[in-house]
């Protein structure tokens, strides 16, 4: 294969307010429609060869809109499940954890639907995502594999990929509409490219959807 391909999808409310949104299954903002579709012009000069994609709509859009065409849908992707504290920010959670960190405490238990994930766990579903991104890589010559998700989750997954440990995807700041690139240099897994955006001065102008037949 070629490399690996993250990107993290457009903005939404909760995102731009820093809640945490794992489950909660929000829309893309209109600034979030807008980085989606200039994630197109970045991907121009790549090959892909699979795109896999998490089952929320956040994601799907987001993957809709850069132009990513026939994505598979991988439930393995869906965020961090922060349990207890789906839709709470960071400085309301330290009001009553104050040296609370995500990275190594993990999450508040919720409900039994989404009871929260540890730092452990997530890192287990990377590796598990990792292992069918290898098992594709011989399909894909050398094609790239997208991955299109959430920032905690694919920071995780990278740190998997450097063979880290998952608290050390906190050393990997990802923005809303980024793409990034894993790859080798002589065998070895490397980062090729970070967090890359289109400034928001060159992004495409907006094509209506089509309005669907009746």
């Amino acid at each position: 294969m070629g490399e690996l391909i993250l990107i993290r999808h457009g903005e939404t409310e909760w995102s731009r307010d820093g809640r945490h949104t794992s489950h909660t299954d929000l829309p893309l903002t209109p600034l979030g429609e807008r980085q989606a579709r200039a994630l197109a012009p970045l991907l121009a000069d790549r090959s892909v060869a699979l795109t896999l994609v998490s089952p929320l709509v956040r994601a799907r859009r987001t993957a809709e809109l850069a132009g990513l065409a026939a994505p598979r849908i991988t439930p393995e992707l869906r965020e961090w499940d922060y349990g207890g504290y789906e839709g709470i920010t960071t400085d309301e959670i330290r009001r009553t954890r104050p040296d609370w960190n995500l990275w190594t405490d993990g999450v508040g238990p919720g409900p039994e639907a989404h009871p929260g994930e540890t730092p452990a766990e997530v890192g287990a579903r990377a590796d598990r995502v990792l292992a069918e991104v290898a098992e594709a890589a011989g399909r894909a010559g050398d094609g790239d594999i997208v991955l299109v998700a959430h920032s905690h989750f694919l920071r995780v997954l990278t740190a998997r990929y450097l063979r880290l440990t998952p608290a050390e995807g906190t050393l990997f700041q990802l923005a809303t509409g980024a793409v990034s690139r894993l790859g080798r240099e002589h065998g070895n897994p490397v980062i090729t490219a970070w967090n890359v955006t289109l400034p928001e001065s060159l992004f495409p102008a907006a094509v209506p959807d089509k309005p669907e037949h009746t």
